[in-house]
């Protein structure tokens, strides 16, 4: 008898380290190289957020006629790109040929424990919300960036992160998304489903692991839902947000979004793609999205 519970006790602590281990691994996004660099005129900028610094490029506009303006002009609109888990600034470059032909200056950087930014012990989604409120104040703080023209493009997590933070007041005049999650159990999901494990049990405990090594309190996670965060931007600064997906996301599914426009008055795009980083090949993308920025960041 007491061989058995011994036993059962062996087995219970060993499935509790095997989940507990699944957890934290799951919870360090890889690590990939900024292999590519942008093409035409930039600058490496670096700023700091929770004791880690993080890792910046600023892209100046492309046409010889959109850099006379800004040698005209004082101070010039901007466009953050934040990129998604286990990407890098590098990797969503995709986005920046459209935006500086329109004219933007952009900002993308690596959000901590990506690319070329410091590393921290427990990325989160809230890390996410932390960096962009950092790298808005950084690019506020740049002498030619006009503070009331700066909006943020955010890919999946990145845009996640973005309206998170737009729901405590962050300061910008335009926020896009692009096939971004709209709860904590998707992303969950998708990404078991992309290790190849069952939801059931870890969709359950890892959520829990992760939140414990985060030190996050269950009251935070809970107040930190995006249906909470635009009803909050609605309420407060009203800054538009345009929120795109593309239909045959494979990773992230575009229902998550239909849900949402079904309960909060957010302005919506789906596009053409089959996966969950092609929505910018859709023409429709950029023929929404340039003309939106424009409109609010009067250009």
């Amino acid at each position: 008898m007491i061989i058995a519970i011994l036993i059962s006790a062996a087995i219970a602590a060993l499935l509790i380290w095997l989940i507990w281990t699944i957890g934290a691994r799951s919870q360090q996004p890889k690590l990939r190289e900024n292999t590519v660099k942008p093409n035409g005129s930039y600058e490496s900028i670096s700023f700091q957020n929770g004791g880690a610094v993080l890792q910046g490029w600023l892209l100046h506009p492309t046409t010889e006629a959109d850099r006379n303006a800004r040698e005209d002009e004082a101070k010039q609109p901007l466009v953050i790109v934040a990129h998604g888990w286990g990407s890098n600034r590098s990797r969503v470059l995709r986005y920046t040929e459209p935006l500086l032909a329109a004219g933007l200056t952009i900002f993308m950087y690596d959000v901590r424990s990506h690319g070329d930014s410091d590393k921290v012990k427990t990325p989160s989604a809230f890390m996410f919300r932390a960096d962009i409120e950092a790298a808005v104040a950084a690019v506020r703080n740049l002498p030619d960036i006009d503070q009331g023209r700066i909006a943020v493009l955010g890919h999946s997590l990145g845009g996640f992160g973005t309206i998170l933070a737009l729901g405590r007041g962050l300061p910008v005049q335009a926020v896009i998304t692009d096939s971004m999650p709209t709860r904590f159990e998707t992303m969950v999901k998708s990404e078991l489903k992309r290790k190849k494990l069952p939801f059931f049990p870890l969709g359950l405990l890892i959520p829990r692991i992760w939140l414990l090594r985060a030190r996050i309190s269950r009251k935070e996670f809970k107040e930190a839902q995006i249906p909470v965060a635009l009803a909050a931007n609605e309420a407060g600064r009203r800054v538009p947000v345009l929120m795109v997906h593309a239909i045959g996301d494979d990773y992230i599914p575009a229902g998550d979004l239909r849900e949402l426009a079904e309960k909060c008055p957010v302005e919506t795009l789906f596009v053409e793609g089959n996966g969950h980083s092609l929505s910018e090949q859709d023409p429709a993308f950029w023929n929404n999205v340039i003309p939106f920025l424009k409109k609010n960041l009067s250009l």
